[in-house]
């Protein structure tokens, strides 16, 4: 077929001629162009109208209803549907946010295509039936959670319960990085030092986690036993959740190793061809599915009893010696020594025949690794303990992702709280305070000792802490004001207790004074709103900067300090311009991730940085980027100047992170590539220029009140 290489049917040399240029594709994701649901459609109004045990009852119906074009293991579908929500949910990872089953992202490339993956299609396909069914009611995100979580009690497992809300995104996530390597199972990733490149979680590409081989399919127990640690823990998951992930997952089900991939398997979904209609891995051994499915090479099940919950795997683990041995497919596993006849596992599809249990290498980590082991058997020993824990960890892998419980659907979201997902006090709505002291508090915090940059650094301090990924941080629970967060370097520690001293002091007197009540979290966005509106004024507009109470404040025991010191931007914030030296990344790049975590567009990045920049929120109070004379006002200086010809720029630094800018010879501003992006790429400079007519002015100002107004406002899902 012939490629018009330069027009829309296969536009993409720009990324070819141009590998270094800002890529600001991931600013426009989840365009209201692809989404073919209606502009009014509300998710949770549909989701709040599913005939929810209906269709739990549908599952349990589908689970034993085995199909010919994909027959059913033991004929019960419930692993491999716990197969497929295990690797929708086990993508997340904690450093970053990113990936997770909150958007169904597992139907799209590159996850539809991963190796771990492999005939996950048919599994969706399954489900397809009940999705056509239900329609609009239930997501694929949340339908296909559900379906593993379903399968579960199918088969004898109390679980914890299960809240919908996952909205289904219609495109492939262009700002998730899974890894350089350009081959699958690939492993560059690691240092010299065997640590594993941050954010990722998986150690291979195109792994959900681990390899089960062994390290790069290398047999080693202990050392699978290292990549299980560090891998899980950038999941979130401490020892003991891992273990009953692991565990209880290979209590259900087998993996399949029929035949060597490399002779009978084709390609995968995104690469397959069009007859196959998005079916991929085509397997023509034999009859290619049944007792001939080929998926992760590995063969065999690993308890006596596939299809029920019970202590089998633990006790099948250390009950025996293991040989190692390959696969029919060429993979190595582990078969017990001298099996009894009772813990012998019964073939998937022929009846009467009895076959040896495997256990994968991460398997026999659980015994062997001296720390895994102490875990595994308080397990063994206390099946309740087991289920129980099993249970909770199945409901935090596969709500990781969602944010706080507020946002969760459904008759069974557990009235628990589980300190994962950041906890808030219930908010006492009768006693938030009027306009009328809203506007006094204003006042108050106007005529202290503290500056406009002070309390608008604080506050965007505060709100943009936030990341949509997984949405958690962000200004309500005032978390700014606690461990870890009080001490993040960007955060100015000594400037943020002075602020925090003196709105404290405010709101003590108010509250002492008052029936409504401010909540500190209150206070600090309400601090940046009052600092906003002097700098409008200053620069010769009177505008309200919107402001909505209701915010409340999390006790340090509601945080927890490990899981919120990875939202920290140790690597450097360029939207407050800090840079520390040893940053890697380039500022623009830095940039661009922290606007799609706050859900910017290019516009709103756009004015938010020339706002923040002549308003003096910079860290240290640096001249870097201000780009204008006229301090404590808020004014389109930073476009103008950086359009302007007569101000050329040279580099300050060998590392080309710092610039000075000329005037005449003379030395007039400062600034950092996240400054000068906005001049040198020719889509930000097309923003730029617009900004910096003389006639958008006021525009920029209205602008940025509502691009800041977004920003401390991400977390507020109490009003969505």
């Amino acid at each position: 077929m012939q490629s018009y290489k330069h027009t829309i049917v296969d536009g993409d040399e720009i990324a070819k001629w141009w590998p270094n240029q800002l890529n600001l594709k991931i600013l426009t994701q989840n365009n209201p162009r692809l989404t073919p649901t209606a502009s009014e459609f509300s998710y949770k109004k549909a989701f709040e109208t599913l005939p929810y045990a209906e269709l739990k009852k549908d599952l349990v119906s589908l689970m034993t209803t085995s199909v010919s074009w994909w027959p059913a293991d033991y004929g019960h579908y419930g692993p491999f549907f716990i197969r497929m929500a295990w690797h929708s949910a086990g993508t997340y990872r904690i450093m970053d946010g990113r990936g997770g089953a909150a958007t169904g992202n597992q139907r799209f490339a590159p996850l539809n295509s991963w190796p771990d993956n492999v005939n996950l299609d048919k599994a969706r396909r399954l489900l397809w039936p009940l999705k056509k069914r239900y329609g609009e009611k239930i997501s694929w995100a949340d339908l296909m959670i559900l379906a593993g979580t379903v399968a579960m009690e199918s088969m004898g497992l109390q679980t914890y319960g299960f809240g919908g809300g996952r909205e289904d995104i219609w495109q492939t996530e262009e700002d998730i990085y899974w890894g350089e390597e350009e081959e699958w199972l690939a492993d560059t990733r690691h240092a010299a030092d065997k640590k594993l490149q941050n954010p990722l979680a998986a150690v291979q590409m195109g792994l959900i986690y681990v390899n089960p081989e062994g390290p790069n399919g290398e047999p080693n127990v202990l050392a699978a036993a290292e990549d299980i640690r560090v891998s899980f823990r950038r999941m979130g998951m401490n020892d003991a959740e891992t273990i009953a992930l692991i565990a209880g997952g290979h209590t259900f089900g087998k993996s399949h190793g029929a035949a060597d991939p490399q002779k009978y398997v084709g390609p995968e979904p995104e690469a397959a061809p069009l007859e196959q209609q998005g079916f991929g891995w085509k397997n023509s051994y034999k009859s290619g599915k049944g007792a001939d499915t080929i998926s992760s090479g590995l063969e065999g099940a690993w308890t006596p009893t596939p299809t029920k919950w019970n202590n089998s795997f633990l006790e099948i683990l250390f009950k025996y010696e293991w040989n190692l041995q390959k696969s029919p497919a060429g993979a190595w596993q582990w078969v017990p020594v001298n099996p009894d006849e009772k813990d012998l596992t019964p073939n998937a599809h022929i009846a009467g025949k009895k076959e040896k249990t495997i256990m994968f290498t991460t398997d026999l980590a659980l015994r062997m690794d001296p720390e895994f082991e102490k875990v595994s058997r308080s397990f063994l020993k206390d099946p309740k303990l087991f289920a129980q824990s099993f249970a909770k960890a199945w409901f935090k892998l596969t709500h990781r992702d969602m944010g706080p419980k507020s946002r969760y659907l459904g008759p069974e979201v557990p009235k628990e709280d589980f300190l994962w997902q950041d906890p808030l006090p219930v908010p006492a709505d009768d006693k938030v305070i009027n306009a009328e002291e809203t506007e006094a508090l204003k006042e108050e915090i106007l005529q202290s000792s503290l500056q406009i940059p002070e309390l608008l650094y604080t506050a965007w301090s505060s709100a943009a802490s936030y990341r949509d990924s997984d949405k958690r941080g962000g200004a309500n629970g005032a978390r700014i004001a606690l461990e870890p967060q009080k001490n993040w370097q960007v955060n100015e520690p000594e400037q943020l207790q002075k602020v925090l001293s003196v709105l404290q002091k405010i709101r003590k007197n108010f509250n002492a004074h008052h029936t409504n009540q401010i909540s500190l979290a209150d206070i600090i966005v309400l601090g940046g709103v009052a600092a906003l509106e002097k700098a409008l004024k200053n620069g010769g507009y009177t505008k309200k900067v919107p402001f909505l109470a209701g915010r409340v404040d999390a006790t340090q025991e509601q945080t927890d300090v490990h899981s919120f010191a990875y939202l920290e931007p140790k690597e450097g914030d360029a939207f407050r311009n800090y840079l520390p030296k040893e940053c890697k990344v380039p500022a623009e790049r830095l940039l661009l991730d922290k606007a799609q975590q706050l859900t910017l567009s290019v516009p709103e990045m756009t004015v938010l940085i020339g706002g923040l920049r002549v308003l003096g929120v910079n860290y240290k109070q640096s001249d870097h980027g201000v780009l204008s004379d006229k301090k404590e006002r808020l004014s389109n200086d930073f476009f103008v100047n950086l359009a302007d010809m007569n101000l050329s720029w040279s580099p300050a630094d060998e590392a080309h992170s710092l610039f000075e800018g000329f005037s005449h010879g003379k030395i007039k501003y400062r600034a950092t590539r996240a400054d000068l992006i906005f001049g040198a790429n020719s889509q930000l400079r097309a923003q730029t220029e617009f900004y910096a007519q003389d006639d958008k002015q006021e525009q920029f100002a209205d602008d940025f009140i509502t691009a800041w107004d977004k920003v401390m406002n991400l977390d507020r899902f109490d009003i969505l």
